[in-house]
């Protein structure tokens, strides 16, 4: 299964790792098919290590998973799948960010470099870029402020374009 995401400079596909990681696939999918995060400014990108997105305000400290805008501020975040372990060993990977406690809301980040062992223990991979690679160049070649934020906006301005042949979903729950 892919989505298909465009943003302000340029298009790329991620391929879900739905087996691997069924709820924050299931997650990533259902605030796509939302727009939940179209317009979603890329907040902070560091070179060779990672580009972050997937929240609203825009500031790093936002953003919820399907499950809080569904269930309300008790539901906001939910448990991170961490087994099988998955390596945030090259560039284009896409995982969701741990606030905290092993738990997932609605920012996800990819990786601009290559073995990237401290991302192992507290974050989770579900995707990996698989088409508009050059994306992940240009992510990587943002000039930024000393905060990581770009200085030209870079933000999706669509997602959501889901390609499937099973319906995946259902053995989700």
């Amino acid at each position: 299964m892919a989505v298909v995401v465009e943003t302000t400079i340029g298009d790329f596909t991620i391929d879900l790792f739905v087996d691997a990681r069924p709820q924050a696939c299931k997650n990533f999918l259902k605030l796509c098919k939302m727009k939940y995060y179209n317009f979603c400014l890329f907040h902070s990108v560091q070179p060779n290590f990672l580009a972050q997105t997937g929240d609203p305000t825009g500031t790093g400290n936002g953003g919820e998973s399907i499950y809080g805008l569904l269930y309300g501020e008790n539901a906001r975040y939910f448990e991170a799948e961490m087994m099988p372990k998955l390596k945030h060993h090259k560039p284009g990977l896409v995982s969701m960010v741990n606030c905290g406690n092993n738990m997932l809301g609605s920012q996800f980040f990819v990786t601009l470099g290559e073995e990237l062992v401290s991302l192992d223990q507290e974050h989770c991979v579900f995707g990996e870029i698989t088409e508009g690679v050059e994306i992940v160049l240009r992510l990587n070649e943002a000039i930024c402020d000393t905060l990581h934020r770009p200085y030209k906006d870079i933000r999706p301005i669509a997602d959501g374009e889901v390609t499937t042949a099973e319906p995946w979903w259902l053995r989700c729950g």
